[in-house]
């Protein structure tokens, strides 16, 4: 029997947790149609925000859930935030009413904002400085991985247990993560910080990520002009803008702006920010397309691009191996060509009649490489030259930056794509009437018939910002010096 040593136990405990969070984000999507026909056709609005509750208080979550690691203990934080998972998970699978599945979203959200930033700080110790890239590699590939994967594995579990069975799923792996982790996991936390938190930063970081996020994520329903997104917008910029002001004065800040003194930190951010606009954009687009277009089905669908994901949780390790000797920015860079290259190359080839097998998945295989190269390196690019008092609050920074990202990604591909969109959920439409009446639409040569250059030019976006990412981290990341090289590998000191 193979004995996994510590740090890889604890690697993969905090994997599994990150995965549990990191599904939650996409696979309740699958399952909207059984959802409203449940709490009825007139809840869709409500409903509307099953997603969008809980990626607004996640994000908005993540700066101050990592400073209360930092300050008052990784391991507490981390296990506290399985706890409310679960919790959250167990009151969405029993929501009696669509406002109390939105509400206990929010519960889901405001665990997994707490365990994600714990999680990563908990694996950063017991790797020395040279490892962690490639450990971190592995984090960021099964989150990465799970976020990919999640319509596809909603789309099997509500086939086979119905839509409650997405949140009762997590419930026994959160159990045996909890029993588990309290009896590997080790404490830790920054010993020379105040034993407090300022709990005006905690409002003003809170509100003001709440608020953007909120915005963009909405703009698509609401319109990017839209006097509700405007508002949002600017309040809630408003309120970060307080919000860093605030940490600069306060002696215990939410935030500590000196990492954005750190080149590999901001490099990292930044390169962040539009990796995962194009990597959100991208995964909507082939989704749709596959099943709008080439009408296939949810499951299907999700077995046609498991290739990528797939491809980019086995390079991930790897390429947090090569980052170490080759630098950061020379990898993301690769992938970020790659990413481009095949997003681009599918865009120019794919066409309105089914080819899997020379259309889509070869530029799954390329772009899955890209993922795995940029998704991993990022995440290390970030955190791993941390010195240990910032860990959880270094990673909550990164976290933050993505999600937003992610917001805005989801948010420019769907208002792009609409016009296609419209076109073809109208196709849909009347096929569903045709097979009523006896006489079905031939798909294909319906397809064929309608203008979906809006899809080619929102993947088109996305595989000019992947380079723009690559360019971005080529021209800011440094490496981190000796001095910050040893105080990232400062001993810290486990309470038991």
């Amino acid at each position: 029997m193979v004995k996994i040593s510590r740090p890889y136990q604890v690697l993969s405990l905090t994997a599994i947790a990150t995965f549990l969070v990191s599904l939650d984000l996409s696979i309740v999507v699958v399952a909207r149609g059984e959802i409203e026909e449940t709490f009825g056709r007139d809840q869709a609005n409500i409903l509307t925000w099953v997603f969008s509750a809980y990626s607004i208080a996640y994000a908005a979550g993540l700066l101050t859930a990592g400073r209360f690691a930092d300050v008052f203990g990784r391991k507490r934080s981390f296990l506290r935030g399985l706890i409310i998972f679960s919790i959250g998970s167990a009151l969405c699978g029993f929501a009696p009413s669509a406002i109390t599945l939105v509400l206990a979203r929010v519960v889901q959200a405001i665990g997994g904002a707490q365990l994600t930033p714990a999680s990563i700080a908990l694996v950063l110790p017991e790797f020395p400085v040279e490892k962690r890239t490639q450990a971190i590699a592995i984090w960021g590939s099964v989150g990465g991985l799970a976020a990919a994967i999640g319509p596809s594995a909603g789309g099997v579990l509500v086939e086979w247990w119905g839509w409650r069975s997405l949140f009762f799923v997590n419930i026994p792996f959160c159990l045996f993560t909890v029993l588990v982790g309290r009896k590997i996991l080790h404490e830790s936390k920054d010993e020379n910080a105040q034993r407090k938190v300022d709990y005006p930063s905690v409002v003003l970081g809170f509100s003001g990520v709440a608020l953007v996020v909120l915005a963009i994520s909405q703009s698509e329903q609401w319109g990017f002009v839209d006097i509700r997104s405007g508002i949002a917008m600017v309040v809630g910029l408003i309120l970060i803008g307080g919000f860093i002001r605030r940490c600069q004065v306060t002696e215990s800040p939410l935030l500590d702006l000196s990492l954005f003194k750190l080149p590999f930190v901001v490099a990292s951010n930044l390169s962040g920010v539009l990796f995962s606009v194009g990597f959100i954009g991208m995964w909507l687009l082939n989704t749709t397309w596959l099943q709008e277009v080439w009408d296939y089905s949810v499951v299907r669908s999700g077995l046609a691009t498991f290739a990528g994901p797939a491809t980019a949780a086995f390079i991930a390790p790897f390429a947090g191996k090569y980052a170490m000797k080759w630098g950061h920015a020379r990898v993301l860079f690769a992938g970020s060509v790659m990413l481009s290259f095949g997003t681009l190359m599918m865009t120019n080839l794919i066409t309105t009649e089914p080819n899997f097998v020379t259309h889509y998945l070869p530029w799954m295989l390329v772009t899955g490489m890209g993922v795995g190269l940029c998704i991993s390196t990022l995440s290390s690019a970030a955190t791993a030259f941390l010195p240990p008092a910032k860990f959880a609050m270094g990673s909550a920074l990164n976290t933050t930056t993505r999600q937003i990202g992610t917001a805005l990604g989801s948010a420019i591909a769907l208002t792009v794509a609409a016009p296609a969109f419209k076109q073809v959920y109208s196709l849909g439409q009347r096929a569903q009437d045709a097979a009523a009446l006896g006489s079905p639409l031939v798909w294909v040569d319906e397809t064929a018939k309608l203008d979906l250059s809006a899809y080619h030019t929102a993947w088109n976006i996305n595989g000019v910002l992947y380079i723009v990412a690559g360019i971005l981290m080529i021209l800011i990341y440094r490496k981190p010096t000796d001095a910050q090289l040893a105080s990232a590998g400062a001993k810290v000191t486990f309470e038991d």
